[in-house]
């Protein structure tokens, strides 16, 4: 916290060249590339990274084979290549995944479609994917996928994409931008923003955790929020002076996508299935997530709020009704579903259905020195970020330096990811907690297995089934701006998703071992309760 505060003191005295307000995958990318090409950058999130949808996708970084349908070739290509860059320079945190999508009498997808359809696939990845597609027969699909319906079974195929900690992913691009020079701080609010004078804007923001008010400079101000950045345009339009009825017109339409996680023993997948909803035909996911499979996602256009979205009842009967279709033997109920969220895609407008709304991106320049990136996708935040940094250098008339983010590894991407595996249950006589360190840390896991070490109450679980421990948990403070138990056991580890209670538990087991006072665990039980919640 004392670095923190550091933070806080440099984030209200520089001028920056750029300030991004947003802590997702976007604004985390953004900044990482800013500070690489030599600007001097500032970012915050009133939240922590990843605190909103970029902790809640499908966790993969995929080329988007259900993009196919709808023709949105382009982005099929864009997102295959920036797969194959990121299992590159994250092999940690971006892992080749393979799928089995299985094929039924009477689906709306033929197997002879279906199979022509991931040739494609292979094609526009130029056939450098982890492996090329394979059409199956019928007791091939079975031998992958042995508890899977076998009634009316007519085939499938085989293919791969790569899964991600989302959460994870986005932290070590604010890592990197930190290392690179970036002043980074979560937990920080935007407030408003004053029209430009003298080229400089003043941003007013307030510190959540202290409550102080700081004033920003920034040449320019990068509006990276994802489902809030209509309500980020609001605010600024409100300080121009804009009237009543005069606010901007809104550029993004809110989809909702709901996922559940349920014992992965219980539905007994291998690995991942993509299968087709039997009510309605729409593409869904069953996810190996350790011992847990998580169901998803639902797509519904909503006008909720992104701060209060969370899964409903007919969200779960949607998903556990493919569910127990797909896997009879797994007779899933309400009561089975170990955590259940709610994330919203920021997408562009569109007068059609959310599923075949393009999840192309849009950047648009504000008369007073912002720029605002709306829509896209998880797989592509590198691009996203590279064509915002370039108009960020075009407002401030600077020379055009080209990026280097698809050359420097992310933070503990410098390993051979199976070694490390192996050397890490050498020096721990643990699996589950050497992968664990690997898959989280990288090259770093050394590092955090000391942290784990000092003691033996570092040594002991946060959870006795989950391979987390409560060094981890000071690491997690000390090293990665883990400043509640929120950012603990939602973001920085998986507890909260992997849990029935949520988590709640563990929080206070770690609030005692980090000497955190109780209030501390309310703000967790809240937080908590805000996205873990049913509605009816």
């Amino acid at each position: 916290m004392h670095d923190r505060s550091r933070q806080l003191e440099e984030l209200a005295e520089r001028l920056f060249d750029v300030v991004v307000i947003g802590g997702g995958i976007t604004g985390a990318g953004i900044a990482r590339d800013a500070a690489m090409r030599g600007l001097s950058v500032g970012l915050i999130d009133k939240g922590d990274f990843a605190g909103g949808t970029s902790s809640r996708s499908s966790r993969l970084v995929h080329g988007g084979v259900r993009y196919l349908e709808h023709g949105h070739l382009h982005l099929v290509f864009e997102a295959s290549a920036e797969r194959r860059l990121l299992l590159k320079l994250a092999p940690h945190l971006v892992r080749p995944l393979a799928f089995t999508w299985p094929v039924y009498q009477g689906q709306r997808l033929p197997l002879w479609k279906l199979a022509s359809g991931l040739m494609l696939y292979d094609i526009l990845s130029l056939f450098r994917n982890v492996g090329r597609y394979k059409r199956l027969a019928r007791k091939d699909v079975l031998a992958h996928e042995p508890r899977v319906r076998a009634d009316d079974l007519r085939g499938g195929v085989r293919y791969w994409d790569a899964a991600t900690d989302d959460a994870r992913l986005t932290l070590a691009n604010a890592l990197d931008a930190r290392a690179l020079g970036a002043i980074v701080v979560n937990h920080v609010q935007f407030l408003r923003a004053a029209p430009a004078e003298d080229g400089v804007r003043v941003i007013g923001t307030r510190d959540q955790l202290g409550g102080r008010e700081l004033e920003v400079r920034a040449r320019v101000l990068v509006n990276a929020t994802g489902p809030w950045s209509d309500a980020v345009r609001m605010l600024e339009a409100e300080e121009g002076g804009a009237g009543a009825g005069a606010g901007p017109t809104a550029r993004i339409q809110g989809s909702k996508g709901a996922h559940i996680a349920v014992r992965r023993d219980r539905v007994g997948n291998r690995d991942a299935l993509t299968l087709l909803h039997p009510d309605d035909g729409r593409v869904l996911f069953a996810l190996p997530a350790g011992a847990h499979t998580v169901v998803g996602t639902t797509d519904t256009f909503t006008d909720a709020s992104p701060d209060d979205v969370r899964a409903s009842r007919s969200d779960l009967d949607y998903l556990l009704g493919a569910a127990n279709r797909f896997f009879p033997d797994a007779r899933l109920a309400a009561d089975d579903v170990v955590a259940a969220w709610a994330g919203i895609r920021p997408l562009m407008p569109s007068r059609g259905s959310s599923v075949a709304a393009s999840r192309e991106h849009a950047i648009g320049r504000e008369e007073r020195l912002t720029v605002t990136i709306t829509g896209g996708k998880l797989t592509t935040y590198r691009v996203m970020a590279r064509e915002v940094v370039d108009a960020v250098q075009e407002l401030l008339g600077r020379r055009r330096v080209r990026a280097t983010t698809n050359v420097r590894p992310l933070p503990g991407g410098e390993l051979d990811v199976v070694l490390a595996v192996q050397e890490a249950m050498r020096a721990t006589n643990d699996a589950a907690h050497a992968t664990r360190l690997v898959h989280a840390y990288g090259s770093a896991w050394r590092d955090v297995e000391a942290y784990c070490t000092r003691d033996d109450a570092a040594r002991r679980a946060v959870v006795a089934e989950l391979p987390y421990r409560m060094g981890e948990m000071r690491w997690c403070v000390e090293r990665e701006m883990a400043c509640t138990i929120g950012d603990l056991l939602i973001r920085r580890t998986r507890v909260a998703f992997e849990t029935k209670d949520n988590g709640r538990a563990a929080a206070r087991a770690v609030a005692q071992h980090l000497a955190m006072p109780a209030s501390e665990v309310e703000r967790y039980e809240a937080e908590a309760a805000r996205i873990f919640t049913v509605d009816p």
